[in-house]
């Protein structure tokens, strides 16, 4: 069973797409991921882009934590279904929007999907562990040349232990990941103008 953790929608239960494959975020990581979030002051009123989406664990629990808009993105038309269905039994319709397309074709767009034509403060990636190294390396390269991230913007990556760092692009900062179990969560950041630490 996959429920929301914390929140307006706390304790409430999450359909999860049945035979697809996907791989909903343990409740403890997303328990531990989302107390450091919230120690780290990111959450509120916080725009949230939730890549790799699935059922929408992800962005669904930073909405319930008090984000101001998510935007949750699955390629699979069928998962999407299941992440908008979880939306509407959850009453947070207002504050997420669910695209069914491709991560690379929504990012290439270049328009905000969350039509507010602002960037985001908090992206999260959660794609599947099979995912080659290359590909989300060139993800995490059109969230910065495509300006989609804040001046501020924290972007946070859900992989496998046995999967090595993500490469981050130019105008991205590695943080120290954490490591929970089979779950590794690698954190990044976009350094201050000036900052070359």
């Amino acid at each position: 069973m996959t429920r929301i953790v914390a929140g307006t929608a706390g304790g409430r239960r999450l359909r999860t797409p049945p035979g697809t494959g996907t791989r909903p975020t343990s409740e403890r990581v997303r328990e531990a991921l989302f107390s450091r979030l919230e120690h780290l002051g990111v959450l509120a009123d916080a725009s949230v882009l939730d890549l790799y989406a699935g059922s929408g664990a992800l962005g669904l629990e930073a909405a319930s934590r008090g984000a101001g808009r998510v935007v949750l993105v699955d390629a699979a038309r069928r998962v999407a279904s299941v992440a908008e269905r979880n939306v509407r039994e959850l009453g947070l319709g207002s504050a997420v929007r669910v695209l069914g397309d491709r991560v690379e074709r929504v990012l290439l767009d270049g328009t905000d999907p969350g039509g507010a034509g602002d960037r985001f403060d908090l992206v999260l990636l959660d794609p599947p562990y099979d995912l080659a190294e290359q590909v989300l390396a060139d993800v995490l390269q059109l969230l910065v040349t495509h300006r989609w991230l804040a001046p501020d913007a924290l972007v946070v990556v859900e992989r496998s232990t046995r999967s090595p760092e993500p490469v981050w692009p130019g105008g991205l900062r590695a943080l120290h990941p954490r490591r929970y179990g089979e779950t590794t969560l690698w954190f990044a950041e976009v350094p201050e103008p000036g900052d070359t630490a």
